[in-house]
């Protein structure tokens, strides 16, 4: 395979819903390009795109995957990603390192939530974009439909430049207004037959070209001078103003395809090859300190790992991005997020799992290496005289979580490793081992998301995994004044055992000091502070500590045991074992003994004198809110929003964009364990929604009481 230069690199992502035909369409596209000999299918699992045996049992894409086709002297670059929402990691990691977004629509659904989120990923990473129509074949397929909703969403700059001649079963022609031509494919498809527009069609093609002339003219000042001059431009200057139009985005093009049939592929890949942008036209890229980098292949030698992925029999595969320079086999690279060198052994091009052995790769181009040792997903490599680092990929927050075990305990270990490496092949499968839980949570964005990681861990490592419903991290607070005592006694032969410790619990307000007496039982109770540490916790709020003893009655040598006790039980609230937080504690007195007054005594006593008081401090749990933001159809906004109701949620505001509503909500983590399940049954996965922790707020009494209930019953089974 010939070294093309970073003027004949295109880099493009597929994105679209699910059952848009993504992998259908890259099928035909490779078998156009000659890299396959015969297009499999999704049915028949022998796409070139959905390889991973999980891919083949659900039939959906799982991870996105690198193709590429030699076109025109070009080389296309293709990643197909992924349609479901869950797996968006695959979407957003693609459109970073690519320079064409192309997506693709089911003309039986039009535009769909999937479109839209899509859509914002591309406004995002400021990537040119061109809208596919898919499957004009179908019954209940429509063109005309899903441009008006296509114009609806995104304004005035979509551009039809493709329209079918007839919609459903019939169809086998496209009026393309850019070419001005008629192209008709046989009922095999592949390679049309080019025709004069039919007579009947001539002024609907002729209002769609110079609307398209118009388009391309307003993107470059001497076109437009051009256009004004002879009222129309030629197919070259044409294809420049769409070209600049893209790489601005003032231009999004409508084409049509029916990617089963292989109808419109080879055209479209025309307009890849001729028209869109190549790598060299596209912006400089920003390192982490803002720095630009330019796509120079004489530059210094820099690539960035945007995917990992683990295979049978090879182990990791790493794909990334030139970014600047040339790699070659055999280079020695330095890793700058970790330090440590690297050595190119091998260099490769992908066709899905088809690896083809290259000898060199020039800045914007996109392969694939293996063996590395420390590299993972969004690192950067550089060879001598560079010391770039790229921006990592940012994903999106978890929609979803369980709690992960493995069913035979032996092989815990085991598991914690195959997570951590499926971590590194799609990063928004996150693992947690949480010490306040004493749960390993698996966090994913959907039940999708989770159910195809279990397929993957019981069917290729052969373990056997648990899921269960993740405990809620509670916290504990107070919301009243209280005074305890504890004396902690204990004379078994020998020196004994003596600290009595004496207390005041208050709620802690940022701003708020104690005050200088307290008064319980009509005894009064005057505060002279001798010492006060705030203790930031680690889990949120605050420990102020205050030390108040007078005339000697508590050592102050024994003040750190006592509040080491006392962060124990904050450790492990009184109430549900939660943590506790915003709570100042003032220990004012106390006795000591002494010979048998030691730190044991002292950290006991301020433990027990400590829960005692927060018990009668009128305890409250506090529950994790998340602000939650749903996109749901217009239809279905009765239903949503019956659902979250029933889930405790605060309907927060109602906005309409375009035939869809934004419902901004806050809802408690414990209401949102089967949401995105939910939602999705509610909708039939036409909705789609984010999540983000916002704070604690104070638990319902009904749902308190029962909580207390359950833990009184779980604490009473252990002992």
């Amino acid at each position: 395979m010939k070294v093309y230069q970073t003027n004949e690199i295109k880099n493009i992502s597929i994105v679209g819903s699910s059952g848009s035909g993504k992998t259908t369409l890259v099928e035909a596209m490779v078998y156009e390009a000659g890299i396959t000999k015969r297009r499999g299918s999704v049915e028949n699992k022998n796409t070139v795109s959905d390889f991973f045996p999980v891919e083949q049992e659900y039939g959906y894409s799982v991870f996105s995957s690198v193709l590429h086709a030699e076109w025109l002297n070009k080389k296309l670059n293709i990643i197909d990603c992924p349609g479901a929402d869950d797996f968006i990691g695959g979407v957003i990691s693609s459109l970073q390192v690519t320079d064409m977004a192309i997506l693709l629509l089911n003309a039986q659904y039009g535009v769909e939530v999937g479109t839209q989120n899509h859509f914002k990923y591309t406004e995002k990473f400021k990537k040119p974009a061109m809208f596919l129509l898919n499957k004009l074949d179908q019954e209940t397929a429509n063109y005309d439909l899903t441009v008006e909703q296509l114009r609806e969403n995104f304004g005035k700059k979509i551009v039809q430049i493709q329209y079918p001649l007839v919609v459903g079963p019939g169809f086998n022609a496209l009026i393309d207004v850019l070419m001005m031509k008629m192209y008709q494919w046989k009922p095999e498809g592949g390679t049309p037959e080019i025709l004069p527009i039919p007579e009947s069609e001539m002024t609907k093609a002729a209002e769609l070209h110079n609307a398209l002339v118009e388009a391309a003219a307003e993107n470059e000042e001497s076109l437009m001078e051009k256009y004004f001059e002879e009222g129309t431009l030629n197919e070259d200057d044409m294809r420049l103003g769409i070209r600049k139009g893209l790489i601005k985005r003032d231009i999004f093009p409508v084409f049509c395809v029916c990617a089963g049939k292989d109808m419109g592929v080879r055209r479209l890949m025309e307009f890849l090859g001729n028209v869109v942008p190549n790598v060299s036209d596209m912006p400089k890229v920003l390192t982490v300190d803002n720095k630009e980098v330019a796509l120079d292949p004489n530059g210094p030698t820099s690539i960035f790992v945007f995917k990992t992925n683990v295979e049978p029999h090879v182990g990791e595969v790493t794909y990334f991005k030139v970014m600047s320079g040339k790699v070659k086999e055999g280079d020695d690279l330095q890793n700058s997020n970790r330090g440590s060198k690297e050595r190119i052994s091998q260099l490769f091009v992908c066709a899905g799992q088809t690896r083809i052995k290259v000898e060199e790769l020039v800045a914007g181009d996109i392969g694939a290496t293996v063996k590395l040792k420390e590299t993972r997903t969004g690192n950067t490599l550089n060879g001598k005289g560079s010391d770039y680092k790229f921006k990592e990929v940012q994903y999106p927050d978890y929609k979803y979580r369980r709690a992960i075990k493995a069913v035979n305990e032996s092989d815990e270990e085991k598991l914690g490793e195959i997570l951590n490496r499926m971590h590194e092949e799609d990063p928004t499968w996150i693992i947690e081992y949480s010490k306040e839980l004493k749960q390993a949570i698996l966090y994913g964005q959907g039940e999708f998301h989770l159910r195809t990681l279990k397929w993957r861990v019981e069917n290729n490592d052969k373990i056997m995994i648990r899921f269960d419903e993740p405990k809620i991290p509670y916290r504990e607070t107070i919301t009243k004044q209280s005074r305890a005592d504890y004396r902690h006694k204990k004379q078994s032969g020998g020196a004994g055992q003596f600290g009595e410790v004496h207390l005041i619990v208050e709620p802690y307000v940022e701003g708020v000091d104690t005050q200088p007496v307290y008064k319980f039982n009509g005894q009064e109770f005057k505060i002279n502070i001798k010492d006060k540490q705030e203790i930031p916790l680690s889990w949120g709020g605050k420990l102020v500590f205050v030390n108040s003893i007078v005339g000697g009655s508590i050592d102050n040598r024994f003040m750190p045991a006592i509040l080491k006790g006392i962060m124990e039980k904050m450790e492990e609230g009184p109430l549900t074992g939660s943590y506790a937080r915003d709570v100042r504690v003032i220990v004012y007195d106390g006795k000591m003994h002494p010979v048998d007054s030691n730190e044991i005594s002292f950290k006991l006593a301020g433990r027990n004198a400590f829960s005692q008081a927060f018990r009668e401090a009128g305890p409250k749990l506090l529950e994790p809110i998340y602000d939650v933001e749903v996109h749901v159809p217009s239809e279905r906004m009765g239903d949503v929003m019956s659902d979250l109701q029933g889930r405790r949620a605060v309907i927060l505001g109602m906005n309409s964009d375009k035939g869809h509503e934004i419902l901004t909500t806050k809802v408690p983590l414990k209401e949102l364990s089967n949401y995105s399940t939910a939602l999705s049954s509610l909708t039939g996965g036409r909705s789609s929604f984010t999540m983000k922790f916002a704070g604690y707020e104070l638990v319902p009494m009904d749902v308190q009481d029962k909580l207390l209930k359950d833990y009184a019953a779980k604490t009473k089974d252990e002992e």
